[in-house]
């Protein structure tokens, strides 16, 4: 499946860099990381487990032109709103590593990659739930990737560390496709027009509903 048709890349002015988890590069090739990549501009997927010896890693860590801060909840965690951000990343740009793997798989990452888990956190102010319905998460507040990057651009937007011009919209666009077919096709399946692909697929036999989008 390609989704290249939904996608306007653009360039935030923000470097992103995804770390994403060998099995999530192997195994999901339309995972929201690497949608996420097709639409940004300049952005970065880095496959590894352990970064702390990561040459490209250590080669944009050490790199004086970004203020690079890892995207990670917590109390310390600079957001949109909270006062002094802009002054604090200064006349550098701002670089962004997400950690792209499943939850289970990204705690190995986390606690082996000292050098990304010693940075200077970024988050949200907002509270967003996810969309992505056929997918279970283990908390409704636990996002995926591209709404990830989706929400951190909309809100770096408001106080004009990215430029209020840029429409990231695109990603949201390419991932709601993205949502649909794949529930379409499990419809599909159910139909029977659609042969199962997994051992399990035959106790799976409700038909999911189509989501209507509020902004379609």
């Amino acid at each position: 499946m390609c989704f290249c048709k939904y996608m306007q890349p653009f360039d935030p002015g923000v470097k992103f860099v995804l770390l994403m988890h060998p099995k999530e590069a192997k195994h999901q090739r339309t995972g929201t990381g690497r949608m996420a990549h097709v639409g940004i501009l300049n952005s970065e997927i880095i496959v590894g487990i352990d970064f702390t010896q990561n040459k490209r890693v250590c080669q944009l860590l050490a790199d004086p032109q970004y203020f690079p801060v890892l995207m990670y909840p917590g109390d310390d965690a600079w957001n949109a709103k909270k006062e002094g951000l802009k002054a604090e990343i200064g006349n550098k740009k701002l670089l962004v590593f997400i950690i792209d793997s499943t939850w289970f798989c990204s705690k190995k990452m986390i606690r082996l990659s000292t050098n990304i888990m010693s940075l200077p956190k970024i988050s949200f102010y907002g509270k967003y739930e996810s969309i992505f319905t056929f997918k279970r998460e283990p908390q409704p507040e636990y996002i995926s990737t591209i709404e990830s990057c989706y929400y951190l651009i909309k809100e770096l937007q408001e106080v004009e560390i990215v430029d209020k011009a840029i429409n990231p919209d695109c990603l949201m666009t390419a991932f709601k496709a993205m949502i649909k077919l794949q529930l379409q096709m499990e419809n599909d399946r159910i139909d029977g027009k659609l042969p199962n692909s997994h051992a399990t697929d035959s106790k799976y036999t409700t038909k999911k509903e189509i989501p209507k989008f509020l902004d379609e």
